[in-house]
C-alpha cells in the first residue's frame, strides 16, 4: 500500500499543447480518488502518467517513497483496468487473470490460489472456465478487474471502466467497485466523466477543465462549496440554475436583482460578509445559482415576501417519486430553450400545473451561490482571501473595525480614508487586540475563524501545523494583530499601500562545467577530470543536486536544459546575507515591527531578504537550494 504524490505535475505536446498544467495533488493510501471531467481535460493523460503510459513533461510523481518518473509500468507496482476490458479471447477467465502471475513466474499453487480468491471476491468463481465472448459486458469488467486484484498493486488504477456498459449495470458495478476498494484496502484512482460515479465513489474528487484542476474536495464540499461556476454546473443533477444579476448593499439587508426580468429578492447582509464590497454596489454584474432543489412551489395566494418570485411555466417532465419543473423568471419570455432567466423547479409533483401558469417558487437563500460573471470564479468562497474594511490612517495609527494600532516604518502612508485590506492568513495571535470567536469551522487542515472585533466581524485562518494557535471555541477571546506585510490600502482607488511580494524571481540559466581536481588514489595523488551541472545567477555558479540535474533534463531534453531560459523563485526566508552568492545591492531597509527586511537590487531584478541587521550597500545573498524553484519561462512550466 502506498501514497501518490503528484507535484507540478505537467504534460506538454511537440505542438506546444499543455494537456495537464500545474496538477498537484497528495493521494493518502487507501484513498479513493475519482478524476472527472468532460472529454479532452487532462483526466485520463494524468492517470497514463501515473501508470508510466505517457511521459511526464515536467513535475515529480512519487508512489510511496520512490520517484517514478522514469521507471517501467512494471516496476511501478500498479494495475491498470482499462475501458474495452483489454482480455485475450482465446484464453478462458481462469488464464486471463492468471497471465501475468504466470509471466512473473510465480509457483502454480501460489498462483491457483490468488485465481480463485479473486473469482471468489467478485462473484466469477462459475465462468472460470469459460472464454471472454461467452460472458456479459459486467462480467467481462469483473475478470478484468480480477487480473488486477490478484497482482496485489500498491495502486488500483481504472479508466472510464464502465463506460461500455448500460445504466443498470453501471450502477451495480459501481457498488461492486466500491465494495472491491473496502475489501482490498489499497488506494484507487479511477477516472470518468459521469459526476454520478464520482459523487458515489470518491473520497476525493478531482474536478479537471482544459487541462487545469478546477478543485480537489470531498463530493459533499464540492456539492455545497463549489469554487467556480464550472464545477457549480458540472456536479449535481439536474444542473444548477444560473442567473445574471447585481447586488446592492443597503443597510444591512442586500438585494438580488435578476438581470431580464422583474424578480429580486432581498437577504440580511450577514450572509454576505464574505464578499467582496465591490460586488455590492447594484453595478457589478454576478452570475446567481440556485440548485433546482433549493427552489420550492410556495403558496398560490402568495404575494411575494423577501425570497418569493414569479416564475412562468414552460413544461415539466415526470420521474415518479419528482417533478422537474421548467420554467422562466421573465413573464415575458415563452422559450423552451437556455437562457440566463431560466429555471429548473425539483418539486413532489402535487400540483397539477399547464404551460403558461404562473407560480410562486420560494428560494432558500441559505444555499444561493454567487460567482464573478467574468472570471467565475466564487464570490462567497468557503474560505475568503481578504478581510475588506473601511480604514482611516491619521498621524501614522491605522484606524479599523474601531480599533487603533501603530504603523510600522515599513507600512507608512499619508493620512487618508480609505479600504483596506487584511488577508485572512495576515490576522496573527500575538497581538494586543481582543477579539471574540464567533465560530471555527475546520476544513482540510486549515481552521476559519469568524471573529468579532468591537462587533464587526473579521475572519483569520491557522493551520494544523501551526503551533502555539490553538483557539478555543465560540464565545472565546483572543488577542490578535495584523501582519503588515501582507496589507494592502486603497484610497480613491489607487493602491497607497501594497503588500511586500511572497516569492522573488530572477533570471538564471542550467550550465555544464568541467574542472580538473586532484583525488587521491591507492597513496597517490592524481588529476581526474570531472563534469558539474548547476545554475547561474549572474556571475555565480551554484552546483546543482543530481536529482534537479534529472529534473530539467527529463523537463526539457539534454540539448535544450543549457539553451532554455529560466527564472528562480524563493521566498525572502529563503534567501540570507551571507559572505558568498548572488551579488546584490540594498536598495531600502523594511521594518514591518515584528520582522525586518531588505529589500535588494539583483540585476534588473528586486528581491526581497529577511534580515534583522541594519545593512546597507553592497551584499551577497545565498539561496537555501532545498526551497528554491526553477519554471521554464517560455511555457511557464515549474520544473522544480
Amino acid at each position: 500500500m502506498a501514497n501518490v504524490s503528484l507535484k507540478h505535475i505537467y504534460k506538454v505536446y511537440p505542438n506546444g499543447t499543455k494537456a495537464v498544467n500545474d496538477f498537484n495533488m497528495e493521494i493518502q493510501d487507501k484513498e479513493f480518488i475519482v478524476f472527472v471531467g468532460p472529454s479532452g481535460c487532462g483526466k485520463s493523460t494524468t492517470l497514463r502518467m501515473i501508470a508510466g503510459l505517457e511521459d511526464i513533461s515536467a513535475g515529480e510523481l512519487k508512489i510511496g517513497d520512490l520517484i517514478v518518473n522514469d521507471m517501467e509500468p512494471k516496476d511501478r507496482d500498479i494495475a491498470m483496468v482499462f475501458q474495452n476490458y483489454a482480455l485475450y479471447p482465446h484464453m478462458t477467465v481462469y488464464d486471463n487473470i492468471a497471465f501475468g502471475l504466470k509471466l512473473r513466474k510465480l509457483p502454480k499453487d501460489e498462483i491457483h490460489n490468488k485465481v480463485v480468491e479473486a473469482a471468489e471476491i467478485l462473484g466469477i468463481t462459475d465462468y472460470l472456465n469459460k472464454k471472454p465472448k461467452e460472458m456479459s459486458g459486467g462480467q467481462r469488467q469483473r475478470v478484468a478487474l480480477g487480473r488486477a486484484i490478484v497482482r496485489e498493486p500498491k495502486v488500483m488504477l481504472l479508466d472510464e471502466p464502465l463506460s461500455n456498459l448500460d445504466a443498470k449495470l453501471r450502477t451495480q458495478m459501481r457498488a461492486e467497485i466500491s465494495k472491491l476498494h473496502t475489501k482490498l484496502q489499497t488506494t484507487f484512482i479511477y477516472v470518468t466523466h459521469d459526476q454520478v460515479e464520482a459523487m458515489t465513489m470518491g473520497t476525493r474528487i478531482v474536478v479537471m477543465k482544459d487541462g487545469f484542476v478546477q478543485q480537489i474536495d470531498t463530493p459533499k464540499n464540492l456539492y455545497n462549496y463549489p469554487a467556480n461556476k464550472f464545477v457549480a454546473g458540472f456536479i449535481g443533477t439536474p444542473q444548477m440554475n444560473f442567473f445574471e444579476g447585481t447586488l446592492l448593499k443597503t443597510g444591512e439587508n442586500v438585494s438580488i436583482r435578476f438581470e431580464g426580468s422583474e424578480a429580486e429578492i432581498t437577504v440580511p447582509y450577514s450572509m454576505l460578509y464574505k464578499a467582496k464590497p465591490a460586488y455590492l454596489d447594484g453595478k457589478t454584474k454576478v452570475c446567481i445559482g440556485l440548485r433546482p432543489e433549493d427552489a420550492s412551489l410556495t403558496d398560490e395566494k402568495a404575494n411575494g415576501g423577501n425570497s418569493v418570485i414569479k416564475v412562468k411555466v414552460s413544461h415539466k417532465e415526470e420521474l415518479g417519486s419528482e417533478t422537474l419543473i421548467y420554467g422562466d423568471i421573465n413573464l415575458e419570455n415563452d422559450s423552451y430553450g437556455e437562457s440566463s432567466t431560466r429555471i429548473i423547479i425539483k418539486d413532489s409533483g402535487e400540483r397539477e400545473l399547464q404551460a403558461g401558469d404562473v407560480i410562486n417558487v420560494a428560494l432558500n437563500l441559505n444555499r444561493v451561490h454567487l460567482f464573478d460573471k467574468e472570471t467565475e470564479q466564487c464570490v462567497l468562497p468557503r474560505i475568503p482571501e481578504y478581510n475588506y474594511l473601511d480604514c482611516e490612517v491619521k498621524s501614522g495609527k491605522l484606524r479599523f473595525l474601531g480599533a487603533e494600532l501603530d504603523l510600522p516604518s515599513a507600512a507608512q502612508c499619508p493620512d487618508l480614508k480609505g479600504d483596506l485590506l487584511i488577508p485572512t492568513d495576515a490576522v496573527t495571535f500575538d497581538g494586543n487586540l481582543k477579539a471574540e470567536v464567533v465560530s471555527r469551522e475546520h476544513m482540510c487542515g486549515v481552521n476559519l475563524l469568524s471573529l468579532t472585533l468591537n462587533g464587526k466581524r473579521l475572519y483569520a485562518v491557522s493551520h494544523d501545523c501551526d503551533e502555539g494557535k490553538a483557539i478555543d471555541g465560540a464565545g472565546s477571546t483572543v488577542n490578535i494583530g495584523i501582519d503588515f506585510k501582507k496589507i494592502t490600502i486603497i484610497s480613491d482607488g489607487e493602491k497607497v499601500l501594497t503588500p511586500m511580494p511572497a516569492l522573488n524571481q530572477f533570471a538564471c540559466s542550467f550550465v555544464k562545467r568541467k574542472s580538473v581536481e586532484e583525488v587521491e588514489e591507492s597513496g597517490k595523488t592524481k588529476k581526474k577530470k570531472r563534469i558539474r551541472f548547476g545554475f547561474t545567477v549572474g556571475e555565480n555558479f551554484f552546483e546543482a543536486s543530481e536529482e534537479n540535474s534529472q529534473k530539467i533534463f527529463a523537463a526539457l531534453g539534454i540539448k535544450k536544459a543549457f539553451t532554455t531560459g529560466l527564472k528562480m523563485e524563493c521566498g525572502a526566508y529563503d534567501l540570507t546575507v551571507s559572505d558568498s552568492g548572488i551579488a546584490a545591492s540594498v536598495m531600502e531597509a523594511l521594518d514591518y515591527g515584528s520582522e525586518k527586511f531588505l529589500k535588494c537590487s539583483v540585476g534588473e531584478n528586486v528581491v526581497y531578504v529577511k534580515c534583522s541587521e541594519d545593512i546597507s550597500g553592497d551584499i551577497r545573498l545565498l539561496p537555501d537550494f532545498g526551497k528554491v524553484g526553477v519554471v521554464e519561462t517560455q511555457r511557464e512550466i515549474k520544473i522544480i
